[in-house]
């Protein structure tokens, strides 16, 4: 199965399209700003000397390097001449201060010249990975081939000294990342020695010990505790874990191999069963911003990275390739709707780093006492510029390329992932999706004259028993009643009229995929129930036991204190029977409103404990987890106490 590239892909209007706009109309200016003020596009001049000021630090490079990437997807979409000039001028840059040898690392060229591929942990194949994947994406956007050169002639010497003489200091990267680039620069060049590289990167991991015996983590942070083939479940650094991952997938994909796909399903079935946050957020801890044990998913001290969460989608859709199930859609829709989106302002200029499922307010649960290297609640405050900025851009690039996500193909039937209102071209013929989902739950899926085939839609678990299915009797009479070719003064008798020419049918549903035949110009509709659910953690999560959480459709729902008052420990729901949604003008969401509890102070007198507790009725209102924190610090919560 192949997936269908968002270059055959128009997002339409609704919910993707916008964040799409504001992506391109203000995201990727401000994360340019921010890198102008702080040095990074000027490191590129290499002409930083000691006791200067903004020393380049050793992932700057990957930090432009997505930026870029972000610019080549949005401009091939629509043209922006500013955009592309500024990249033209980090390419010349690139071109100039490429050593002879095809060396090409800003921190290791002007800091430290001594010591490049010494260090394993100094991120420069990490950097060469996110430079080549975007000259590849500016090469598909443009043209222009420069950057794709020069990374290409950096990536001969990498090859010749880390697998042709196996000289370097080390022998695999420490933060995964090339691995992927290398297998598309592969499919880009057709150039069988990308894939070689690739492959001996996967094959050469937990072949050694490369972590000294002091180092402060173990060689399960970088994923080499074993070879590739024998890695069953995520461990370590999170971001590095799913990218590698992927390039296992990738690997695995390209040369068949069947033991490498195997591991690839094991570590896919740890994370879903086993160490993934409702939201699809993954790194539970702060420390090594990494995988910990099953169950272990604390809420106020998740780390749960932007990075990791985009990791995540990288590494289902590769999954999606190699068997159809939809488990792979389902995370990567709760992850792109919760985890991923969460991590980006709703006015598109600030960010978090982390994404935790709690926030305490900075009043009553700042980290008093508490060393400030060793903080393990997180602030409540969005930032536009981190001192580790690879969120950002990473948002930036994941946002202006979520046409990837959509469709993907094999010879006679077309499969859809993600419900995003958009047109695609297929081998089998367009397709148009027509939806304000996630908060409506109606799907209009639409064939060309020219398209035979199978359709094959997902239906998220959270609605696989709950769903309709029509397909469109006469589309002439439809299209035009709905083009208003006539005049309908009766809104019931528009509604019969489109009833009658519908049926529903009964697909068959193999995972999680209601399978469709089409014939020429055919219309589906799909009716998701996206009304809201209680959710309740299994009891192995000891942080979640006697809570519950709300979701509708694929969004994840909050509670904030600017909402609900100080103390959201203190509320308690149960039915949402009486539930009501309302459109809150100023975040842009449907939010919920209903029936709670509230634990008052009666029983306690001005006390730590009682004997006894009292309640009062309440309204409770929650928004959509990703719109959290976006009108100033406050409180926020996943997780509420149950009935």
């Amino acid at each position: 199965m192949n997936n269908i590239s968002f270059r055959d892909v128009t997002i339409l209007d609704g919910f993707w399209k916008d964040r799409q706009k504001t992506n391109a109309e203000k995201t990727i200016y401000s994360v340019r700003d921010r890198f102008e003020e702080t040095g990074r596009f000027d490191a590129f001049r290499f002409e930083w000397k000691e006791g200067m000021e903004k020393k380049p630090h050793i992932f700057w490079d990957s930090d432009i390097a997505k930026w870029i990437e972000s610019v080549a997807y949005i401009i091939e979409k629509e043209p922006r001449p500013d955009l592309e000039q500024k990249v033209d001028e980090v390419v010349e840059l690139m071109e100039k201060n490429q050593r002879d040898d095809g060396y090409f690392n800003i921190y290791f060229t002007v800091c430290e010249p001594d010591k490049r591929f010494s260090n394993r942990d100094c991120h420069e194949l990490y950097c060469a990975g996110h430079l080549t994947e975007a000259a590849i994406a500016y090469y598909y956007a443009t043209g222009k081939d420069k950057m794709l050169k020069i990374m290409c002639r950096y990536l001969d010497l990498i090859d010749r000294v880390f697998r042709i003489e196996d000289s370097a200091a080390f022998h695999t990267p420490g933060h995964e990342e090339i691995e992927l680039a290398l297998v598309k620069l592969y499919r880009c060049t057709g150039e069988q020695k990308w894939l070689t590289l690739a492959k001996y990167f996967i094959d050469r991991r937990g072949m050694q010990e490369e972590v000294p015996e002091a180092f402060w983590c173990s060689s399960r942070y970088y994923q080499s505790h074993l070879p590739c083939r024998e890695q069953l479940t995520a461990e370590g650094h999170s971001v590095r874990a799913c990218y590698l991952y992927t390039g296992m997938a990738d690997v695995a994909l390209e040369c068949g191999d069947e033991a490498l796909k195997n591991a690839c399903f094991s570590v896919f079935d740890d994370i879903y069963n086993k160490k993934m946050y409702l939201t699809g957020g993954i790194g539970q801890s702060a420390v090594g911003e990494a995988f910990t044990v099953p169950y272990d998913l604390p809420n106020s001290r998740a780390y749960t990275e932007t990075c990791a969460a985009i990791a995540l989608v990288y590494f289902a859709s590769r999954m999606q390739k190699m068997r159809v199930d939809s488990r792979f859609g389902d995370v990567i829709e709760k992850a792109i709707f919760n985890g991923i989106l969460s991590g980006v302002s709703l006015d598109g200029e600030s960010f978090f780093y982390k994404n935790p499922l709690e926030f305490l307010h900075a009043e009553r649960g700042r980290n008093v006492g508490v060393p400030k290297h060793q903080e393990p609640f997180p602030e409540a405050v969005r930032q536009r510029v981190f001192g580790c900025s690879c969120c950002p851009p990473n948002i930036t690039r994941f946002i202006a390329s979520i046409g990837d996500y959509i469709l993907s193909e094999d010879k006679n039937t077309v499969y859809i992932h993600q419900y995003i209102s958009s047109t695609v071209k297929t081998s089998l013929g367009e397709i148009k999706i027509a939806t304000d989902y996630p908060y409506d739950g109606k799907i209009e899926i639409s064939t060309d004259s020219s398209f035979t085939g199978k359709l094959a839609l997902r239906i998220p678990e959270f609605s696989k028993n709950s769903y309709t299915i029509k397909r469109l009797k006469h589309e002439e009479t439809a299209r035009y009643l709905k083009d208003n070719s006539i005049e309908i003064h009766s809104l019931s008798l528009a509604k019969q009229l489109l009833e009658d020419n519908s049926e529903t049918i009964t697909p068959v549903i193999e995972n999680g995929y209601a399978y469709i035949d089409i014939d020429k110009a055919s219309k589906i509709e799909l009716t998701l129930d996206i009304s809201p659910k209680t959710v309740y953690a299994n009891p192995l999560v000891n942080e979640d036991a006697g809570k519950v959480a709300v979701t509708a459709g694929p969004l994840v729902y909050c509670a904030e204190s600017v909402d609900n008052g100080e103390n959201l420990r203190a509320l308690k729901i149960g039915s949402l029977s009486g539930f009501s949604r309302e459109y809150d003008e100023s975040l842009g969401t449907y939010n919920i409103i209903a029936d709670a509890q509230r634990l008052t102070q009666d029983a306690f007198n001005g006390g730590l404990y009682a004997y006894a507790r009292q309640y009062m009725p309440c309204k409770i209102k929650l928004i959509p987890f990703y719109a959290c924190i976006n009108r100033g610090e406050c409180d926020m919560t996943v997780w509420l106490t149950s009935d």
